[in-house]
């Protein structure tokens, strides 16, 4: 579940009053827009191309674009669906790149530490979040995405159906033959766990 957002958040300008003044000439103010998105965007990307190092540079890269363009972005207050798609472009992008199938799951998946766990405990919830990883690496990118921003990234279906320019029902139908193709492939590759697949691949 979404926290409720601090006072501070309460408080802050709206991203239309940002870009307001961001094009009157106050660069420093896009700083507000960065802190705002850039754990969004970089859990987004890491879930998506499942790479750590690639994702905080498409992230970066989708900021520099974000802020390079800006004057193209018309509504203003529907900002942070347009810093989306620019970011969901790259990560199309690196997916479509050859050799791309073969993922480093070192670099996906970090070990989860808990000193509180038993290291049993641990060591099996390690090895579930790397077989999801595996999974999530062969999905194809469609499907891939439609998982990641219902179950990661906890989008809405209607808004993704807005980010994406594709219907609610068929969302949902990625969505599911994602889920499906995730439960075969963990059991195929006779990885358990008790945890739902949707929680144990979010990244932090």
């Amino acid at each position: 579940m979404v926290a409720a957002p601090d006072r501070g958040q309460r408080d802050a300008p709206d991203d239309a009053a940002v870009i307001a003044r961001v094009l009157r000439g106050d660069k420093q103010a896009f700083e507000h827009l960065v802190s705002r998105y850039q754990h969004l965007l970089y859990r987004h990307a890491v879930a998506m191309v499942l790479d750590h190092d690639a994702a905080a540079d498409m992230v970066q890269d989708a900021f520099v674009r974000a802020y390079v363009n800006l004057r193209e972005c018309r509504d203003h207050s529907r900002f942070k669906a347009w810093l989306f798609r620019t970011l969901r472009n790259r990560c199309l992008d690196h997916l479509k790149e050859a050799g791309r199938r073969n993922v480093r799951l070192d670099d996906a998946v970090e070990p989860q530490i808990d000193n509180a766990e038993a290291p049993g405990s641990v060591a099996e919830r390690n090895e579930l979040r790397a077989g999801i990883a595996r999974a999530l690496a062969q999905l194809p990118p469609t499907l891939r995405e439609a998982f990641v921003m219902h179950y990661v990234d906890e989008i809405p279906y209607e808004t993704m159906a807005e980010l994406l320019d594709a219907s609610v029902s068929a969302l949902k139908m990625r969505t599911l033959r994602a889920r499906e193709a995730l439960k075969s492939a963990l059991r195929q590759a006779d990885v358990t766990g008790e945890r739902p697949v949707s929680s144990v691949c979010e990244t932090p």
